[in-house]
């Protein structure tokens, strides 16, 4: 089912379809083996996905803030794409109280976050009729392609760069490449939704995921049975 439009302007909506689509590859989800780039966090809590079956049997995504990329992975867990996002241009892991039903330019810089947590997303309809994957409906954050826009912010040639700085971007939303979304998130979300998990950029990661810390026990405990 869709979800209907939240008061906000194209910037973190609008997933055009006429978005420029990155090359394929390994850099945009292919199928390439190679080792894993994230950071020693998003490694954690990839693992802890894993073994304690957190997503309930729904496909989903790990966004590593960190190394501003995401992780792809199919009901089961296999992991199936990595591919580079655009984010918040502030660090920060909290979205602002009220944020969603502010226009773009009533959003100050500090308030440009990409809020951290997990998230049950679902597809939904956005400004301009767009259909997009909302993250955290509430605060309009919402996962999709690169949109059209200004082109001065140069969104392509930040998520093709080989340095992560210049990787945030946006107002909130994560920018992910066209093959990724569309062959990848699309088809797998489509039917039931999934789970996100944005990793957090300056909260300790058992404050983010507090499940965390008993994942040790439960290991632990199916080890000595």
């Amino acid at each position: 089912m869709l979800l209907s439009v939240p008061a906000l302007a194209v910037e973190r909506v609008a997933a055009s379809a006429s978005s420029s689509s990155l090359e394929t590859g390994p850099e945009a989800g292919g199928s390439e083996e190679k080792p894993f780039e994230g950071s020693d966090e998003a490694k954690r809590v990839i693992d802890w996905i894993a073994s304690s079956g957190d997503n309930r049997s729904l496909p989903y995504v790990v966004i590593d803030k960190k190394a501003a990329r995401a992780y792809l992975f199919s009901a089961k867990g296999k992991a199936l794409s990595d591919a580079p996002v655009l984010i918040g241009i502030a660090p920060g892991d909290e979205a602002t109280p009220g944020i969603g039903s502010k226009s773009l330019s009533e959003i100050g810089p500090a308030e440009r976050t990409t809020p951290a947590g997990r998230f049950l997303a679902k597809f939904g309809v956005a400004a301009g009729n767009h259909k997009v994957l909302w993250v955290d409906y509430a605060t309009s954050v919402a996962l999709h392609t690169i949109p059209t826009g200004n082109p001065k912010e140069k969104r392509r040639e930040r998520m093709l760069s080989k340095t992560i700085e210049d990787n945030r971007i946006t107002f909130g939303c994560i920018n992910v490449p066209k093959v990724f979304y569309n062959k990848g998130v699309s088809p797998l979300f489509q039917k039931k939704g999934g789970y996100v998990y944005v990793m957090p950029d300056i909260k300790p990661l058992e404050e983010v995921f507090p499940r965390l810390r008993v994942q040790p026990f439960l290991d632990a405990t199916v080890a000595g049975s």
